[in-house]
């Protein structure tokens, strides 16, 4: 699947949206991707997964014996994913702050991990639940999203597979556009929330 493909699927699920979005990074933008409206649906969600499971497979010379991924976010996605590698998949929770495994989780010294993310924006979720899996001494050979909204400009310290890619604009709050300063913002993503 192509970058247009992947957001057409987007918008069949209503999940393209326009407007002023306070995005997880903070970051304001005039485009947010609603990918709980992928996620409800097992038709979208297998569509995408699987063809990242294929670029997956093609894209790393070394393949994963686990996926990790970090929750909220990822674990559909993640274990979308997984199934369609027949690998297990498990995930990160924070936990005071950090991501830490839960729920007796473990990985093994120098496992191959693949950490799975939904959308990548700045990579700060990735960097941090790669940096949770590293502490257990395994080793995370790449990261994978179903939307590199960055255009492959974040950067997550390792390698990362994408499904789908493309540089949507994002703002800091104190600069704005014209057509964003008049435009009330919302929050539709779930970073924060208690």
């Amino acid at each position: 699947m192509n970058t247009d493909e992947v957001l057409d699927v987007f918008r069949e699920a209503g999940a393209l949206l326009e407007g002023h979005f306070i995005l997880s990074s903070g970051l304001r933008s005039p485009v947010f991707l609603q990918k709980a409206l992928i996620f409800k649906n097992p038709r979208l969600t297998s569509i995408l997964c699987k063809a990242l499971a294929e670029k997956i497979k093609v894209t790393l010379d070394v393949q994963p014996d686990i996926i990790v991924a970090p929750a909220m976010g990822g674990v559909i996605p993640g274990y979308e994913t997984a199934r369609h590698m027949e690998l297990e998949s498990i995930f990160t929770e924070r936990e005071n702050g950090e991501f830490t495994l839960r729920r007796g989780f473990a990985l093994e010294e120098g496992q191959k991990v693949l950490m799975v993310e939904d959308i990548v924006t700045t990579g700060l979720s990735s960097r941090e639940c790669i940096a949770s899996i590293e502490k257990t001494g395994a080793k995370v050979i790449a990261g994978a999203c179903i939307f590199d909204r960055s255009g492959g400009v974040a950067d997550i310290g390792v390698p990362l597979v994408s499904l789908a890619a493309r540089r949507f604009p994002a703002y800091e709050a104190d600069n704005l556009p014209a057509e964003l300063q008049n435009t009330p913002a919302i929050k539709p993503g779930s970073r924060g929330l208690k």
